[in-house]
């Protein structure tokens, strides 16, 4: 498909995701509209002015997820946005805003007004929303198991208890299904001018442009650690999905991209490479780094991960670069190497 340059919005322009995305729209001569909370954190800042063709395509604006009516300027004139930024920590919203008690009610409502504008614009096409595989739960809705694969018809039944869950998991959990069904619901609309995107994405690996470890890989290298903080939401995403999805920080990146040169495009795709069960990765990790293993090898679930059936972004045309172990291989390199820098 022909590529063309384009204006686009990236949220939370200096988070993980957010930063490799802003990086690679870059590279491929789209101009950035990128949103930092602070632009006077210099180290943020500085990141992203580093980046190859910033200093000719890179505007950054400064916007709070916690008062979205602030993203009005860095979206006007772009034909595509990113939506990535989300209300993470349950205590952050009380704490940012007095508007929220949680939160969820800051996801849903950033998500309202940030398409409100997408749409009040003249200019946005469509709005891609960075989602997660906490939302594609195939537990069946009565709790008494998994169906046989994933797909996007999945949907996390918010009624049911989950085991490993404690309040972080919780509320990101509801708050990324409640604001993906939220934004996918303005496509049926029949007077809506913008098309709504979601990438519902594994846990994301691999590298990071980031001086710290980012969330993320702490959670998929915590069988390598002493780390049982980041131990527990692995076994949580294990007992959600049945599988523990992964994908590379690059191709959820080049997926994010492939999103803009669609010529139309809406609705729900699954973005991860691979559904290895919690005991398929220990497995690998205690063949592969014996030495560095900390983790108890979990008998905990099937020795195999529920699969993944859909192929709606493969038969679009989009291939991933990264598998399974490259994906784990390079989440230890990473590792390796801001301890290093750190040491």
């Amino acid at each position: 498909m022909e590529r063309k340059s384009s204006r686009v919005c990236v949220t939370g322009g200096a988070g993980y995701i957010a930063s490799w995305l802003v990086k690679k729209l870059l590279h491929k001569g789209h101009t950035v509209h990128a949103t930092l909370r602070n632009l006077g954190d210099q180290s943020k800042v500085g990141l992203l002015k580093g980046f190859p063709g910033a200093e000719n395509r890179l505007v950054l604006f400064e916007a709070d997820i916690y008062d979205a009516e602030t993203f009005e300027t860095a979206i006007q004139g772009c034909e595509f946005v990113f939506l990535v930024a989300t209300p993470f920590q349950p205590q952050h919203a009380a704490q940012n805003s007095s508007k929220y008690k949680d939160s969820i009610e800051a996801a849903l409502d950033s998500a309202r007004i940030i398409l409100r504008l997408c749409e009040e614009s003249g200019s946005v096409k469509r709005v891609i929303y960075t989602g997660s595989v906490t939302s594609t739960s195939p537990l069946k809705e009565d709790g008494t198991g998994y169906k046989e694969s994933v797909d996007e018809s999945c949907w996390t039944p918010l009624h049911l208890s989950f085991a490993h869950c404690e309040e972080p998991e919780k509320f990101y959990t509801i708050s990324k299904t409640l604001s993906e069904k939220e934004l996918l619901s303005h496509n049926e609309d029949e007077t809506r001018r913008v098309e709504t995107v979601s990438l519902a994405c594994g846990l994301v690996g691999g590298d990071t442009l980031l001086p710290e470890y980012p969330l993320s890989m702490r959670l998929t290298v915590s069988p390598l650690n002493d780390d049982p903080v980041c131990q527990r939401p692995l076994k949580f995403l294990q007992a959600l999905v049945g599988s523990v999805p992964l994908v590379h920080i690059d191709d959820v990146c080049e997926a994010h991209a492939f999103c803009v040169e669609q010529s139309s495009m809406t609705g729900r795709y699954l973005c991860a490479a691979a559904y290895p069960s919690l005991t398929e990765i220990l497995e690998y990790y205690g063949h592969e780094y014996p030495t560095e293993m900390r983790m108890i090898k979990e008998t905990e679930g099937a020795s195999s991960g529920i699969p993944c059936s859909s192929t709606k972004l493969a038969d679009l045309g989009f291939r991933y670069r990264y598998g399974l172990e490259q994906i784990l291989d390079d989440n230890v390199r990473c590792m390796r190497r801001l301890r290093a820098q750190t040491s």
